[in-house]
């Protein structure tokens, strides 16, 4: 296990670049202050330098609410979390200290973001045979809630989180929102979601989503309610989407 001193002692840290996507992004993105200590302590459960995108955001932010909150980027635990936005560590079942569980490491891999409907952002930990998962170990793989099918991306987290801040949520969810998206998800915290009758992986909710009903719901729900349905409809058990 490498020391906090070798995984934040680097030359070319990724912050810099990353904060300055951050700011200059085309989609509002709300970016929460990090708590050092704790943002250390996730650091070094990760194991990832600050030369990369991930170990730069998990340091230097509490997680971020991107396209007025549609998706939810997970950091180190919030100075100030009033918006209850969990963190990487939380999501992930990190044990509190690294002492109590020296070899703890994650499962599939790391759920990083989870968007209002309650789709999983996770990169992959390992090889397909082993996590269940398709792609490459550290590519982004998805869990579409309105397929209940995970996909592979074809991006690392760097070049995900690069396209995210670009506006590529925009492709991406087209024909998954509907007029007046932002009103109704603006306001949610960073624990909650939006459950659609019919559901969402339903012909029905296609034909129509703005006609859907939609109502507030805890992210867990969400997520427990998708491997639920996936066992009913014979569907592969998505494994593990996440703690919230």
């Amino acid at each position: 296990m490498r020391e906090l001193s070798e995984l934040t002692e680097v030359e070319d840290p990724a912050w810099p670049v990353l904060g300055e996507k951050l700011r200059a992004a085309p989609v509002p993105v709300e970016v929460l202050d990090a708590d050092a200590a704790r943002g250390e302590a996730a650091l070094l459960r990760t194991q990832v330098t600050v030369r990369s995108f991930l170990g730069a955001f998990l340091l230097h932010s509490g997680g971020a609410f991107v396209d007025d909150g549609w998706l939810r980027l997970y950091g180190s635990p919030a100075a100030d979390n009033d918006r209850r936005l969990p963190s990487l560590a939380q999501v992930n079942g990190f044990p509190a200290d690294a002492a109590d569980d020296p070899g703890w490491r994650p499962g599939a891999g790391f759920v990083v973001a989870h968007d209002v409907l309650g789709g999983a952002f996770v990169l992959q930990g390992g090889p397909a045979e082993e996590t269940g998962l398709p792609g490459q170990p550290g590519e982004m793989v998805y869990f579409a809630p309105d397929s209940l099918r995970w996909e592979a991306l074809g991006a690392g987290y760097g070049a995900w989180l690069s396209w995210v801040l670009s506006g590529g949520t925009e492709e991406f969810y087209e024909g998954l929102r509907w007029p007046g998206w932002r009103e109704e998800v603006r306001p949610l915290d960073g624990d909650r979601g939006l459950t659609l009758y019919p559901p969402l992986w339903s012909a029905e909710a296609h034909r129509d989503l703005a006609a859907t009903s939609r109502r507030v719901v805890a992210l867990a729900e969400l997520l427990g309610f998708a491997r639920e349905t996936s066992a009913g409809l014979d569907e592969p058990d998505p494994g593990f989407l996440g703690n919230v």
